[in-house]
This record gives structure tokens, sequence and C-alpha cells, in this order.
């Protein structure tokens, strides 16, 4: 069984890829952790970031090192992540890396911008989740705040649209919900609420299986 989840930013698409995966006892992967990952190893090393040749060999050289790092989830990173995702040779390489965990005997939980367009699109489940931009940016600072950093919440919430402008435009696997893709809108919904909502969608496409 495969589940692949899409959504924008801080939609609570990992959280609830996690959820189900402990649920069902599969493996989980972020997939937008390996884009970090390159635009983290470009920030180290002073690269540009819109240097293709330099962000594709990163991508070919991601170590366990830098996908366990805790800076994966800094504001900056994420925005050079938004960046390097566009490139389609980062795309290519980084493709088979994904659909080689999807394959995992037993199968997985993988959530993203394109795991149910591009990299499972024969999936077992589909799911897209996405919230307001204003949810969104509130449950961001919230994180940031939590983590005693320093969140403005108008700068979050501009950062997050043009993040979605660049990940909906991008030429190259642009986020966009699959055509058979169960859309989950979690702006009024807390985790509970949502992982019982993304839980029964499962549920029912198994069923009917």
């Amino acid at each position: 069984m495969i589940i692949a989840i899409d959504g924008p930013a801080s939609s609570g698409k990992g959280t609830l890829a996690r959820r189900l995966a402990a649920h069902y006892g599969v493996p989980h992967l972020d997939t937008g952790s390996l884009y970090r990952a390159v635009a983290l190893s470009l920030l180290d090393a002073g690269a540009y970031l819109g240097d293709s040749g330099a962000a594709e060999a990163a991508a070919r050289a991601l170590t366990d090192d830098i996908l366990a790092s805790p800076r994966l989830r800094d504001e900056r990173t994420g925005e050079a992540a938004s960046i390097v995702s566009a490139m389609p040779g980062v795309r290519a390489a980084l493709l088979e890396y994904q659909r080689a965990f999807a394959r995992q005997t037993g199968g997985a939980v993988l959530d993203g911008r394109d795991v149910g367009t591009v990299i499972c699109p024969h999936a077992t489940v589909k799911l897209f989740v996405t919230a307001s931009a204003g949810v969104r940016a509130a449950r961001r600072a919230a994180e940031l705040r939590a983590r005693g950093e320093p969140a403005d919440e108008a700068i979050i919430r501009a950062d997050i649209e043009q993040r979605d402008r660049r990940d909906a435009e991008r030429a190259v696997a642009p986020l966009k919900p699959a055509a058979d893709a169960h859309l989950l809108d979690t702006s009024n919904l807390d985790i509970e609420a949502a992982f019982e909502a993304a839980k029964a969608v499962v549920e029912s496409v198994i069923a009917a299986r």
C-alpha cells in the first residue's frame, strides 16, 4: 500500500503522513526534506542557489548527516528549497530515490508536492492536503515560537504565498492535485480531526479495492 500525500507548505501534510505511517506500520518519507537537504548543501558551500549544476551535484551526493540536520526546518532553508526544487536536473536526480522508497515491501507513506502526480502516479491512496494561507502562516509562526525563534506572521504569510506561486508555476512537476486525489482542507481541523478524516479516506479506498 502506497499513500501519496501532497500539498503546499504548512498545510499539515507532514504531520498527517507521519501519523498514517505509524498507524499502518509502514515507513514514511518527507520528500521535501530531500530538496531542503540539497538547498542546505548549497547554502553551506556558499554556492549560488541558481546554479543548477551545483544543485544537481548536491542532489546526487546527499549524506545521512545532511538529511538528519535540524537546520532543514529553518525558514531560510525552506525558501532555498523552493528555488532548487524547480530545477529539472535536481528533480531527476532525486526521482529514483523516492520511487525506490515507495517500492519497499509493505508499502510506504510519502508526502511532498508531486508524489501523487509524478513520483507515485499509481499510489493506492492519494491525498491533497491544503489550508488557507493565513492558517498556514499562523501554524508556522507557532512552530517557530515553540522553538524559541522569532516569528513575524505577516512576513511568513508573504513567504508562503510566494512559495505557493513558485511551486504552482514551475515548468516541471508543478504543485497540483492529482486527478484522482482526495482533497482535504485542514483550515478548520485540529490534528486529531485531520488524522481521522485522512484515515477515513484511506479506509474507504482500501475497502473499495
